[in-house]
Formats: structure tokens, sequence, C-alpha cells
């Protein structure tokens, strides 16, 4: 037996989960407060300790707010629309979304946000070039130090770097996240993401006094939940969608078969991607759940449950007007504290709120199953994935078998989905 600990350092909560890799059984589970007011490492080392010997230790981290993300693009409605997409499914918060020539004025307001990451995108491979190149100017001009990723026209790279490379600016140039009209490829862009993140922004949180927590961390935590998130689509078959409610957000999540994109979708379509809803926490943002509620004129039952169910339902509504089709959706799964603490069919009756939303304008999935992830192992799966695939997938593998048999749907069980 070879066991592997997979940590998820979040803002409220340490999680740990034991796999033996080589079967990809969970072993144990365990979960710690956060110790953010000292060094997180004490509390990811009280769960260490617990676990017993182990050979591998993977770990992702939100605490201390994540990942911080600016996107600056060539126009609004294409490449800083897909740059903006491609960073939050990499695991980042976005903080300011730019386009266009900026001004000295509009560099200063992207600043005021703090982002720790500047994803510069823009043009598609061989279209427009002045515009990333002024703005990598004007980023430079700044005399500001934060990381840059850069992802836009392939053929105006050089140019780009050379004047990033004046002021000394921590900068990784990738792939376009929009090579031409109506593709997106995130993949590289969210790998360069991944990388900053762990080499420039762990680090800086001042979470931990020394480096070890920092070469711990692999991924920030939405990115490896996203990654778990496609493992489980491939063993539960058909649309997905995960609805993450935490302390401080509320992700959501889909991974959905690939099909003909619709003609207006000139940004691409990412087939698995996420939304972040920072002011819905059904801890440190409970205000926000109450006014998000009120605007929307969603009911807010009483209790964590009642709150969670409200999140949940306003951030699907926003992850569909984000332009996720959601109708072809067979599974649904509920993850974080609130549900996995509750009791199983009331979690569900509060996710099941969700798929009665039909004041929501969006459309409604025909009967799709509903499980909660009460074992968390959407974040283990993702972490495991590139050294320990079948691992992952078997991890998965109980989780999904609840999915596809309805495990835990409240109302009318042993529904069909519709095609």
């Amino acid at each position: 037996m070879t066991l592997a600990a997979c940590l998820d350092v979040g803002s409220t909560d340490t999680k740990l989960a034991v796999v033996d890799t080589g079967t990809g059984e969970l072993v144990a589970t365990a979960a710690t407060p956060t110790t953010l007011g000292g060094d997180v490492l004490d509390g990811v080392d009280a769960l260490l300790a617990a676990a017993g010997p182990v050979e591998h230790v993977y770990c992702c981290s939100s605490a201390g707010g994540g990942l911080r993300l600016a996107v600056i693009g060539y126009e609004p409605l294409v490449s800083a629309d897909a740059g903006h997409r491609v960073a939050l499914s990499a695991g980042a918060r976005v903080v300011h979304v730019a386009a266009g020539h900026l001004t000295a004025g509009q560099v200063r307001d992207v600043r005021a946000d703090r982002p720790d990451v500047v994803l510069l995108v823009g043009g598609t491979d061989g279209g427009d070039g002045d515009t990333i190149v002024h703005n990598a100017r004007r980023l430079a001009a700044a005399r500001w130090r934060v990381p840059v990723v850069v992802a836009g026209n392939a053929d105006a790279r050089d140019d780009v770097l050379a004047a990033l490379a004046r002021h000394d600016l921590p900068v990784v140039a990738t792939g376009n996240v929009l090579p031409r009209i109506g593709v997106v490829d995130a993949g590289p862009a969210r790998a360069a993401i991944r990388d900053l993140f762990i080499r420039h922004v762990i680090g800086g949180k001042r979470l931990s006094k020394g480096p070890r927590f920092a070469r711990m961390v692999s991924a920030a935590t939405p990115d490896a939940v996203l990654t778990g998130v496609g493992v489980l689509a491939a063993r539960t078959g058909g649309d997905l969608l995960v609805v993450d409610v935490g302390g401080a957000t509320t992700d959501v999540y889909s991974a959905l078969q690939p099909r003909e994109a619709p003609p207006h979708a000139v940004a691409g379509v990412l087939w698995h991607a996420r939304t972040v809803e920072g002011d819905l926490g059904v801890r440190w943002n409970v205000a926000g759940i109450e006014a998000a509620a009120a605007r929307e004129r969603v009911p807010v039952a009483g209790g964590p449950l009642g709150l969670a169910g409200a999140a949940a339902t306003i951030a699907v509504r926003r992850h569909t007007r984000a332009g996720r089709d959601l109708r072809h959706v067979v599974s649904v799964v509920a993850s974080g504290g609130v549900f996995r603490h509750a009791e199983r069919h009331a979690a569900a009756a509060a996710v099941e709120a969700i798929l009665r939303d039909h004041a929501g304008g969006w459309a409604l999935p025909r009967g799709p199953r509903v499980a909660v992830d009460a074992a968390y192992v959407l974040a283990a799966a993702g972490l495991l994935a590139a050294d320990h695939p079948q691992a992952a997938a078997r991890l998965c593998e109980q989780l999904g078998e609840r999915v596809t048999s309805g495990g835990e749907t409240a109302a009318e069980p042993g529904r069909q989905h519709g095609p």
C-alpha cells in the first residue's frame, strides 16, 4: 500500500484525504480549522501527524484569499472575455478586467485592486498587435513588479516581452488564449498562471514563515477541483454541474460534452469551466448572500443550509449568465462543508432548489441526478490526476456511482434524466 496525503488549505478549514495510490481507495479523511492567525503549517502538520506515515504529500491552497488576478485584453467582448474565463478556470478570483489602450490612470485602477498576477491578452495570432504591445509598455512604465502572464497575439510576443523586460518584471510567455476567432485555448495560460501562483504568490501571502509551505503547494484549490470535476465527468458521462459553497465564496463548475458551438461564441467555448462568486459565503459573506438574495428575489430559509441553498441558486444563475448552457446536465454534485455536515436528504433537497429555479431566466435541465461530495474527493482527485490518473479515477468512481444511481436525490427518487 502506497499512501498519499492530499491537503486542501482553505480560508476556513484545512482538509485531508489519505489515498492509496495503487487502488484509489480513500483510506482516511480529516479536517481542522486553518491556522491563519499563526502559521498554516501548524494545522497542516497536525493533520499529517494524525494520518501517520505517507509516501507522498500533495497540497492545494485558497488560504489568504487565494489567487487574485487581473485581465487586460484587446477589447471587452472577445479577447478580454476569453482571458477572463481562462483565468477563472485556472483557479483565480478575477478582481479587475480592462480592455483597449490603457491610460496611466487605468493602470493605477488595476493596481488598486491588488492582483497577484496580470494576464495580458489581446489579438488573434496574426491580428492586432498594437494594443497588447501598448499595454505591456504601460505596465512596464508603472514600475510595478506584479508577475505577468503573456497569452496574446503570438506575432507580437517578442515586442511585448522586450517592453516588460526593460523593468525586469516576472514574466511567463505562453500560447494565445484566443489563437483565432471562435477558438479558446485555456491549457497553456492555465499552466502558466498555476506556475506563477506557486512560485510568486504563495510565498507572498505570508501564510508561513519559511519556504516549506510554498514548496508543498502544487495548485490553487479551484484549479485542483476543476481537474477533479473533469475526472468525475469522465466517470458519470453526460454534462456535469458541481456547486461548491464555501465560507468565503461559492464556486460553480460545469463540465459539458463538446458539441457544436453557438454561432455567437466568437470568444470560443470552454467545455470545462468555473465561475466564482466572491460575495457569497456561508461564514464570511452571509451579508452578501442576503443582499444578493434580495436583489434576485431568492427565498432564504433558516440556518446554514438555507443560506447555502440560496447561495447555490444565485451562483448557478450567474454561471449561466456567463454563457454556460446547462440544459443537458444529467448529474449535479454539491460540495462544501455545509453540505458535507448536513443530513444527506436535507442537503440534496437544498441543492434541488436550483433545479426548480424557474424564475432564474435559464433553461433548466430535465431530471438530473443529485449527489453530495461528502468525502470531499474532488480536490484530492485533481491533485492526484497527473501522477496517479488511475487512482484519481477510482477515487471519483464511488461518487460517480452515487450520482448515476441517483443516490442522494431528494425528490422523485430513481427518476431518469432526459436526453
